[in-house]
């Protein structure tokens, strides 16, 4: 089953095409991906109609470019998944928009996806088939998912695809979220995480130690807004910076951050008595991070490779297709959601 995803959610147009048989990237056939974080950065941060303007201008080249790159041709799809939430309403829009007029056209199933499943399934690809699902082997399941990112920082237990119990959530700040803001704050632009990450390798471990938040009592959510006004603290203390202040700061934040995680993922470990983590999202992409939930859990960690970490459309088709061969598709009206909880979607048997 040839599957085309498009993720249109947030500020990044992406479109790959997804086969279970095909040999090469766990099924990937072709995948393009239109960043606009380049256009953003004047404002610190995403401006909604500015995105939902470029994915209309984006999505239907990026569609034939996958199509051209893969030697496929429009005829050759046999279902289409699309980004239906959570996300920024008129890009979701535009994707979905996209996606559900080709599959009408084309007389062919479509899905809406929910973002956040696709970024979990996506450490999963060339893993979970229907053969390996009926097989019972080599899926993972059940596993901790760590799902963080710009919007979301939440650990979920997942038992089968669909079958989602949410454990922790963040209360305020996204970890990604707070990335972005220490890094306006410490003037190293946006997106905040890659900036941070780079400097943070700069700096001293021993100069600063920045709070840990929420670790100091039982439970699985998180909070980064106090570990944001601590930094704010900080860097006030100490001004002017020199560029040696900024790389501690930045290397004091980043390691609150990674211990705050870590030791949450492995309190939800340790509750659910499993052995395999997932970490996916934008953030599972940093190598501090990676390494030390490696170093310090007493489990297998699991992750996407890192161009599959941040939003792109494999992981959509992906996840569309896992619905898709179960027999669900998406009626001619369109519904897209800017919240959408991931328990609330329909498990797959």
């Amino acid at each position: 089953m040839l599957i085309l995803g498009i993720e249109t959610s947030c500020d990044e147009t992406g479109v790959a095409l997804y086969h279970p048989s095909h040999p090469d990237r766990g099924g990937i056939l072709a995948d393009a991906l239109h960043s606009q974080v380049a256009m953003h950065a004047d404002y610190g941060g995403v401006v909604p109609e500015l995105a939902s303007r470029d994915h209309i201008r984006r999505v239907m080249p990026l569609i034939k470019q996958v199509l051209t790159e893969s030697g496929k041709t429009f005829s050759d799809l046999e279902g289409i998944a699309y980004t239906a939430g959570p996300g920024l309403i008129g890009a979701l829009m535009v994707g979905a928009g996209v996606g559900r007029s080709l599959a009408f056209a084309l007389d062919i199933p479509a899905i809406g996806v929910h973002h956040m499943e696709g970024h979990l399934l996506a450490p999963l690809l060339g893993k979970l088939s229907p053969e390996t699902r009926a097989a019972g082997s080599e899926t993972l399941f059940p596993f901790v998912a760590l799902l963080v990112s710009g919007g979301h920082t939440q650990l979920v237990e997942v038992t089968a695809v669909g079958a989602y119990e949410l454990l922790g959530d963040t209360l305020d700040d996204a970890a990604g979220e707070a990335f972005d803001k220490a890094a306006k704050m410490l003037g190293l632009g946006y997106p905040g995480g890659p900036a941070i990450a780079a400097l943070a390798e700069q700096g001293d471990p021993e100069r600063f130690r920045f709070p840990r938040p929420m670790t100091d009592r039982p439970g699985l959510d998180f909070s980064f807004s106090g570990l944001k006004t601590y930094t704010r603290n900080a860097i006030a203390e100490h001004s002017p910076l020199a560029g040696q202040d900024k790389a501690d700061i930045a290397r004091a934040f980043e390691e609150a951050v990674v211990d705050t995680l870590v030791i949450k993922c492995r309190r939800a470990l340790s509750e659910r008595a499993v052995d395999d983590l997932i970490i996916a999202g934008g953030v599972s992409a940093n190598r501090n991070l990676r390494r030390t939930l490696e170093q310090k859990l007493d489990a297998r960690v699991h992750y996407a490779a890192p161009e599959l970490c941040t939003d792109n459309g494999a992981m959509i088709a992906f996840a569309g297709y896992q619905r898709l061969q179960a027999g669900q598709h998406q009626p001619l009206a369109i519904e897209t959601r800017a919240r959408w909880p991931l328990e609330d979607l329909e498990p797959i048997a």
